[in-house]
Protein backbone atom coordinates (compact mmCIF):
# COMPACT_ATOMS: atom_id res chain seq x y z
CA UNK A 1 0.00 0.00 0.00
CA UNK A 2 1.44 3.39 -0.97
CA UNK A 3 1.20 6.63 0.97
CA UNK A 4 2.38 10.21 0.67
CA UNK A 5 5.79 11.26 1.96
CA UNK A 6 6.29 11.13 5.73
CA UNK A 7 10.04 10.58 5.73
CA UNK A 8 11.02 14.26 5.79
CA UNK A 9 8.65 14.98 8.67
CA UNK A 10 9.93 11.98 10.64
CA UNK A 11 13.56 12.96 10.14
CA UNK A 12 12.73 16.54 11.07
CA UNK A 13 11.06 15.39 14.30
CA UNK A 14 13.99 13.12 15.18
CA UNK A 15 16.44 15.98 14.62
CA UNK A 16 14.52 18.29 16.92
CA UNK A 17 14.31 15.58 19.57
CA UNK A 18 18.07 15.09 19.40
CA UNK A 19 18.51 18.81 20.03
CA UNK A 20 16.47 18.44 23.22
CA UNK A 21 18.32 15.39 24.51
CA UNK A 22 18.58 16.80 28.03
CA UNK A 23 14.81 16.97 28.40
CA UNK A 24 14.39 13.46 27.04
CA UNK A 25 16.04 11.97 30.15
CA UNK A 26 13.56 13.75 32.40
CA UNK A 27 10.63 12.48 30.34
CA UNK A 28 11.93 8.93 30.18
CA UNK A 29 12.45 8.84 33.95
CA UNK A 30 8.85 9.93 34.45
CA UNK A 31 7.67 7.20 32.07
CA UNK A 32 9.77 4.57 33.87
CA UNK A 33 8.38 5.74 37.21
CA UNK A 34 4.73 5.46 36.19
CA UNK A 35 5.24 2.20 34.29
CA UNK A 36 6.99 0.54 37.24
CA UNK A 37 4.45 1.76 39.77
CA UNK A 38 1.52 0.54 37.69
CA UNK A 39 2.90 -2.75 36.42
CA UNK A 40 5.78 -3.65 38.73
CA UNK A 41 9.53 -3.46 38.33
CA UNK A 42 10.11 -6.63 36.28
CA UNK A 43 10.46 -5.64 32.61
CA UNK A 44 9.74 -9.23 31.53
CA UNK A 45 6.25 -8.93 32.99
CA UNK A 46 5.65 -5.25 32.19
CA UNK A 47 5.55 -4.30 28.47
CA UNK A 48 5.20 -0.60 29.19
CA UNK A 49 8.30 -0.67 31.37
CA UNK A 50 10.22 -2.56 28.68
CA UNK A 51 9.45 0.16 26.16
CA UNK A 52 10.40 2.89 28.63
CA UNK A 53 13.75 1.18 29.32
CA UNK A 54 14.37 0.91 25.55
CA UNK A 55 13.75 4.65 25.22
CA UNK A 56 16.16 5.29 28.08
CA UNK A 57 18.86 3.19 26.44
CA UNK A 58 18.27 4.92 23.09
CA UNK A 59 18.81 8.23 24.90
CA UNK A 60 22.16 6.90 26.24
CA UNK A 61 21.00 6.81 29.85
CA UNK A 62 23.46 4.76 31.98
CA UNK A 63 22.23 1.32 33.09
CA UNK A 64 22.69 2.13 36.78
CA UNK A 65 20.56 5.27 36.40
CA UNK A 66 17.82 3.20 34.74
CA UNK A 67 17.96 0.56 37.48
CA UNK A 68 17.86 3.20 40.19
CA UNK A 69 14.67 4.73 38.81
CA UNK A 70 12.98 1.35 38.31
CA UNK A 71 13.88 0.29 41.87
CA UNK A 72 12.77 3.62 43.28
CA UNK A 73 9.37 3.44 41.60
CA UNK A 74 8.61 -0.25 42.06
CA UNK A 75 9.82 -0.19 45.66
CA UNK A 76 7.30 2.56 46.44
CA UNK A 77 10.03 4.74 47.89
CA UNK A 78 9.14 8.32 48.67
CA UNK A 79 8.57 10.30 45.53
CA UNK A 80 6.22 12.60 43.71
CA UNK A 81 2.84 11.18 42.70
CA UNK A 82 2.53 11.60 38.92
CA UNK A 83 -0.73 11.70 37.00
CA UNK A 84 -1.18 11.18 33.26
CA UNK A 85 -3.44 13.69 31.50
CA UNK A 86 -4.17 14.08 27.79
CA UNK A 87 -5.15 17.40 26.22
CA UNK A 88 -6.59 17.88 22.74
CA UNK A 89 -6.67 21.01 20.64
CA UNK A 90 -6.29 22.71 17.30
CA UNK A 91 -3.23 24.31 15.75
CA UNK A 92 -2.76 26.45 12.68
CA UNK A 93 -5.26 25.82 9.90
CA UNK A 94 -7.32 23.58 12.12
CA UNK A 95 -4.57 20.97 12.47
CA UNK A 96 -5.36 18.43 15.19
CA UNK A 97 -2.99 18.27 18.18
CA UNK A 98 -2.81 15.80 21.08
CA UNK A 99 -0.63 16.64 24.09
CA UNK A 100 0.20 13.85 26.55
CA UNK A 101 1.42 15.07 29.92
CA UNK A 102 2.64 13.59 33.19
CA UNK A 103 2.27 15.94 36.12
CA UNK A 104 2.13 16.35 39.88
CA UNK A 105 -0.04 19.47 39.51
CA UNK A 106 -2.84 19.36 36.95
CA UNK A 107 -3.84 23.00 37.60
CA UNK A 108 -0.37 24.19 36.60
CA UNK A 109 -0.21 21.89 33.60
CA UNK A 110 -3.56 22.80 32.05
CA UNK A 111 -2.76 26.50 32.50
CA UNK A 112 0.58 26.11 30.71
CA UNK A 113 -0.89 24.04 27.87
CA UNK A 114 -3.84 26.42 27.40
CA UNK A 115 -1.50 29.42 27.39
CA UNK A 116 0.74 27.83 24.73
CA UNK A 117 -2.22 27.11 22.46
CA UNK A 118 -3.76 30.58 22.82
CA UNK A 119 -0.48 32.52 22.52
CA UNK A 120 0.78 30.71 19.42
CA UNK A 121 -2.34 30.57 17.28
CA UNK A 122 -4.13 27.44 18.47
CA UNK A 123 -7.09 26.56 20.65
CA UNK A 124 -7.36 24.04 23.48
CA UNK A 125 -10.32 21.75 22.81
CA UNK A 126 -12.40 19.37 24.88
CA UNK A 127 -11.77 15.68 25.54
CA UNK A 128 -12.45 13.72 22.36
CA UNK A 129 -12.42 16.76 20.10
CA UNK A 130 -9.56 15.50 17.89
CA UNK A 131 -8.59 12.03 19.20
CA UNK A 132 -10.90 10.36 16.67
CA UNK A 133 -8.55 11.61 13.94
CA UNK A 134 -5.71 9.43 15.29
CA UNK A 135 -5.11 5.70 15.64
CA UNK A 136 -3.34 4.23 18.68
CA UNK A 137 -0.90 1.80 17.12
CA UNK A 138 2.64 0.52 16.89
CA UNK A 139 4.72 2.21 14.20
CA UNK A 140 8.06 1.13 12.74
CA UNK A 141 9.64 3.21 9.98
CA UNK A 142 12.48 2.03 7.74
CA UNK A 143 14.72 4.31 5.70
CA UNK A 144 14.44 4.58 1.93
CA UNK A 145 16.40 1.79 0.27
CA UNK A 146 15.22 -0.92 2.65
CA UNK A 147 13.79 -3.97 0.88
CA UNK A 148 10.02 -3.53 0.92
CA UNK A 149 9.44 -7.17 0.01
CA UNK A 150 11.53 -8.38 2.93
CA UNK A 151 9.92 -5.97 5.40
CA UNK A 152 6.45 -6.96 4.21
CA UNK A 153 7.16 -10.68 4.39
CA UNK A 154 8.60 -10.58 7.92
CA UNK A 155 6.17 -7.99 9.31
CA UNK A 156 2.96 -9.61 8.09
CA UNK A 157 4.15 -13.05 9.19
CA UNK A 158 4.76 -11.63 12.68
CA UNK A 159 1.28 -10.10 12.89
CA UNK A 160 1.59 -6.57 11.50
CA UNK A 161 -1.63 -4.90 10.34
CA UNK A 162 -0.24 -3.00 7.35
CA UNK A 163 2.94 -2.10 5.46
CA UNK A 164 2.99 1.28 3.69
CA UNK A 165 5.62 2.76 1.38
CA UNK A 166 5.76 6.51 0.81
CA UNK A 167 6.81 8.68 -2.13
CA UNK A 168 10.42 8.84 -0.92
CA UNK A 169 10.80 5.08 -0.49
CA UNK A 170 10.46 4.95 3.29
CA UNK A 171 8.52 1.96 4.60
CA UNK A 172 6.09 2.16 7.49
CA UNK A 173 4.89 -0.90 9.40
CA UNK A 174 1.74 -0.59 11.51
CA UNK A 175 0.76 -2.96 14.30
CA UNK A 176 -1.72 -3.16 17.13
CA UNK A 177 -0.16 -1.91 20.39
CA UNK A 178 -0.29 -5.48 21.74
CA UNK A 179 1.63 -6.91 18.75
CA UNK A 180 4.23 -4.13 18.52
CA UNK A 181 7.02 -5.91 20.42
CA UNK A 182 6.59 -9.22 18.59
CA UNK A 183 6.71 -7.52 15.19
CA UNK A 184 9.68 -5.33 16.17
CA UNK A 185 11.61 -8.35 17.49
CA UNK A 186 10.90 -10.36 14.32
CA UNK A 187 12.05 -7.54 12.04
CA UNK A 188 15.25 -6.96 14.03
CA UNK A 189 15.96 -10.70 14.09
CA UNK A 190 15.76 -10.59 10.28
CA UNK A 191 18.36 -7.82 10.20
CA UNK A 192 15.85 -5.03 9.60
CA UNK A 193 16.58 -2.11 11.92
CA UNK A 194 13.87 0.60 12.04
CA UNK A 195 14.73 4.29 12.23
CA UNK A 196 11.62 4.85 14.34
CA UNK A 197 9.96 2.23 16.57
CA UNK A 198 7.24 3.34 18.97
CA UNK A 199 3.68 2.95 20.12
CA UNK A 200 2.11 6.20 19.06
CA UNK A 201 -0.99 8.14 18.08
CA UNK A 202 -0.83 8.12 14.27
CA UNK A 203 -2.83 10.67 12.31
CA UNK A 204 -5.37 9.04 9.98
CA UNK A 205 -5.28 12.03 7.62
CA UNK A 206 -2.92 15.01 7.32
CA UNK A 207 -3.33 18.73 6.76
CA UNK A 208 -0.77 20.36 4.47
CA UNK A 209 0.81 23.53 5.86
CA UNK A 210 3.43 25.61 4.04
CA UNK A 211 5.19 28.95 4.35
CA UNK A 212 4.17 31.13 7.27
CA UNK A 213 1.51 28.66 8.40
CA UNK A 214 4.10 25.87 8.64
CA UNK A 215 6.47 28.15 10.57
CA UNK A 216 3.74 29.16 13.01
CA UNK A 217 2.67 25.54 13.50
CA UNK A 218 6.25 24.46 14.20
CA UNK A 219 6.55 27.25 16.79
CA UNK A 220 3.41 26.04 18.55
CA UNK A 221 4.68 22.45 18.57
CA UNK A 222 8.10 23.53 19.88
CA UNK A 223 6.54 25.54 22.71
CA UNK A 224 4.28 22.64 23.71
CA UNK A 225 7.14 20.13 23.59
CA UNK A 226 9.31 22.40 25.74
CA UNK A 227 6.79 22.46 28.61
CA UNK A 228 8.23 20.54 31.56
CA UNK A 229 5.13 18.39 32.08
CA UNK A 230 4.70 17.38 28.43
CA UNK A 231 5.72 13.85 27.46
CA UNK A 232 4.56 13.62 23.83
CA UNK A 233 2.94 15.84 21.22
CA UNK A 234 1.08 14.28 18.27
CA UNK A 235 -0.37 16.19 15.35
CA UNK A 236 -1.71 15.73 11.82
CA UNK A 237 0.10 18.62 10.11
CA UNK A 238 2.43 17.92 7.19
CA UNK A 239 4.90 20.79 7.31
CA UNK A 240 6.46 21.82 4.00
CA UNK A 241 9.71 23.76 3.84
Amino acid sequence: MAGHSKWANIQHRKGRQDEKRGKIWTRVIREITVAARQGGGDPAMNPRLRLAIEKAKAANMPADRIKYNVDKASGALEGVALEEIRYEGYGIGGAAVIVDTMTDNRVRTVAEVRHAFSKYGGNLGTDGSVAFQFKHCGQLVFAPGTSEDKVMEVALEAGAEDVISDDEGAIEVLTSPADFEAVKDALEAAGLKPEVAEVTMRAENTIELAGDDATRMQKLLDVLEDLDDVQEVFHNAHLSE
